[in-house]
């Protein structure tokens, strides 16, 4: 069935690569993705494929073999980036300030393709394969959070999920795998330090926030240094703090924004209230305030052994060894952590590099692209994966 299926692959490659580049020049940000989603429904019409809209936006189709049997699912997510895109090619993002800077393109087109590929040879399986095109996964609370209670993964459940993300470091026609915490979880921390500004001249009648401000960006870094377990990846960094004063004003409050991240539940919670206890007592000592709000966000995607086994052995088959590759921690963020939460799953990469001397179009900027030879390796392999895993129990 794999050459079938790589054969099938192939001679998709000139549609997919038509979806991608529509999909690319129309790009929507998240959970307002009402284009993509009819787009994706006219596909799945013109296919006969049974599907429902779930959160507004989302898709699920099923595609059922022969006879009865386990359900697998696969994801892909549809939404896009406030970026304005610098690329120059005919098929440019037309929404000016809005770009698919994240390979969500690659990645609906990819899930398209796998599902036209598992729906021609649905007489050849058991089981069924349920596609989860899913809305929302650049924004709290994640498409994938929304979509679960909805009931995404139900009706049937399936027994195995699979994600699949583009990689720009990789190499077009390779892969890459991880087995166990792959990508961590991610928290938002806003802090509001307020104080007494006035003349900059004058700091004995002021609560300097800016000063305060200056002890918190120091002071919480211990929190991750001194209070977390070393073996534990954790991350605290502010990437905003707004000080609306001049050089001779002293602001009354000071606007701070960052991150937390880590790969353990239990002391990423814990890790909040010593951020939370850490900067109002800081603030406290030296006479200000600070207001805290941490945001919960997505939790750390823990690819199962099993998936990710059954995964990489069927890359193996489909690329060879030498294309499939291990992968290292990442400190940023998947909301497809919430499936792995509740069913078995395994996230891994898909390489879009065109050669070694092709500059890395990184991830989140306004020049990102890929080598287009990965849809058809991306619609492949997905479809090869779901139905290994339609193998095993």
């Amino acid at each position: 069935m794999i050459e079938e299926i790589k054969k099938l692959a192939k001679g998709l490659q000139p549609d997919l690569i038509q979806i991608r580049r529509h999909l690319h020049q129309h790009p929507e940000l998240s959970f307002a993705e009402h284009n993509t989603s009819k787009y994706i429904q006219s596909q799945l019409d013109e296919l006969g494929v049974e599907y429902s809209v779930m959160a507004k936006t989302g898709v699920v189709a099923m595609i059922h073999g022969k006879a009865p049997g386990k359900c697998v699912a696969l994801r892909g997510d549809i939404d896009a980036l406030p970026i304005t895109e610098t690329n120059d090619v005919d098929y440019a993002s037309k929404n000016i300030g809005v770009m698919h800077a994240c390979g969500h393109d690659v990645h609906t087109t990819c899930l398209l393709g796998a599902l036209m590929i598992i729906n021609s040879i649905r007489e050849q399986f058991n089981g069924s394969v349920k596609f989860i095109f899913q809305l929302g996964e650049e924004t709290l609370p994640g498409g994938a959070s929304l979509m679960i209670k909805k009931g995404v993964l139900k009706n049937p459940e399936p027994k195995a999920i699979f994600g699949q993300h583009v990689f720009p470091e990789l190499l077009v026609g390779k892969v890459g795998f991880r087995s166990g915490p792959y990508m961590a979880s991610a928290d938002e921390v806003y802090l509001i330090v307020k104080g007494k500004g006035g003349h900059a001249a004058l700091p004995e009648r002021l609560v300097d926030p800016v000063l305060i401000t200056a002890q918190l960006l120091t002071g919480l870094q211990q929190i991750v240094s001194r209070r977390s377990n070393p073996k534990t990846p954790s991350v605290l960094s502010f990437g905003k703090v707004a000080a609306n004063g001049a050089t001779n004003v002293i602001p009354d409050k000071v606007e701070i924004a960052g991150t937390f991240r880590t790969f353990d539940e239990e002391w990423r919670f814990k890790a909040h209230k010593l951020i939370a206890d850490f900067a109002q007592k800081t603030a406290e000592a030296a006479g200000g305030q600070c207001e805290v709000d941490i945001r919960v966000g997505y939790p750390f995607v823990d690819n199962d052994d099993q998936c990710t086994r059954v995964a990489k052995n069927a890359a193996i088959d489909f690329l060879g060894a030498d294309n499939v590759v291990d992968l290292d921690m990442r400190m940023t963020a998947e909301d497809f952590a919430f499936y792995t939460q509740e069913v078995p799953g395994a996230f891994y990469r898909l390489g879009t590099r065109r050669s070694e001397d092709d500059e890395i179009r990184g991830l989140h900027t306004s020049t990102f692209d890929v080598d287009e030879r990965c849809l058809e390796i991306g619609a492949g392999l997905m479809a090869h994966i779901a139905l290994e895993s339609l193998k095993y129990e």
